[in-house]
């Protein structure tokens, strides 16, 4: 979700503000990826929760300009505002993290008001972590697919089981392509790894395939018929 760095070093540090469940599974997340991160929180039991993991763990009310200032943030070059049952403490963060001169700021938002008022006050990319996966927990669901991630409008990639429709056929990338609007990317089978596919390639019940495409071309190329 997150187009955050990948390495350490001036370039790779980021301040996350809430250590709710989705803060602390970012905060983590970017500490294993080797990100330095300041995680932040009002409440002492949320920071003590993660202070063994990540290095910069600071109980601050970050709706207090001088509590971030003294807490480095401003030093930082991106910052995740992870409030997100507190919609006037979201908006204010943003506010004076933008204010502090923070050149990436992500936030999260729970509704779509919130979400341009968060854009309004300064935040560079909003996000709506639990719209997005209600969406792809109900397309996984509705058509039988393993995995699913849709990066706009225009383009969705997922992970499937062949459909019965085309198994014990050997693959043909640009007729299945002209004929179910979407592109294998790439086919598992056994305990192999992931590998483009050989042409010719006859899928059996257990491969998983990756492809791409339209949302509903997607959608509708795993769901059963």
């Amino acid at each position: 979700m997150f187009g955050l760095p990948r390495h350490g070093g001036d370039h790779g540090r980021v301040a996350v503000v809430g250590l709710g469940r989705f803060g602390t599974a970012l905060a983590r997340t970017l500490t294993e990826r080797g990100i330095e991160v300041l995680a932040m929180d009002v409440d002492p039991k949320q920071v003590q929760a993660v202070a063994d993991v990540l290095t910069h763990a600071v109980v601050a009310d970050s709706t207090d300009d001088e509590a971030l200032r003294q807490a480095g943030v401003a030093d930082y070059t991106h910052a995740v505002v992870a409030i997100g049952s507190d919609i006037e403490a979201s908006i204010l963060t943003t506010t004076l993290l933008a204010e502090l001169g923070i050149p990436d700021i992500w936030a999260k938002a729970v509704t779509a008001t919130h979400g341009r008022i968060l854009d309004r006050v300064g935040a560079t990319h909003v996000v709506f972590p639990e719209a997005e996966m209600g969406r792809r927990v109900g397309n996984m669901v509705t058509a039988s697919l393993l995995d699913y991630s849709q990066v706009d409008d225009e383009l969705a990639l997922a992970k499937t089981h062949p459909p019965d429709r085309l198994l014990g056929t050997p693959i043909d990338t640009v007729a299945l392509e002209d004929r179910e609007g979407v592109r294998l990317v790439a086919l598992k089978r056994d305990a192999g790894g992931y590998a483009a596919p050989a042409e010719g390639t006859v899928l059996t019940p257990g491969d998983v395939m990756v492809v791409c495409g339209p949302p509903d071309r997607v959608r509708d190329f795993s769901t059963p018929r």
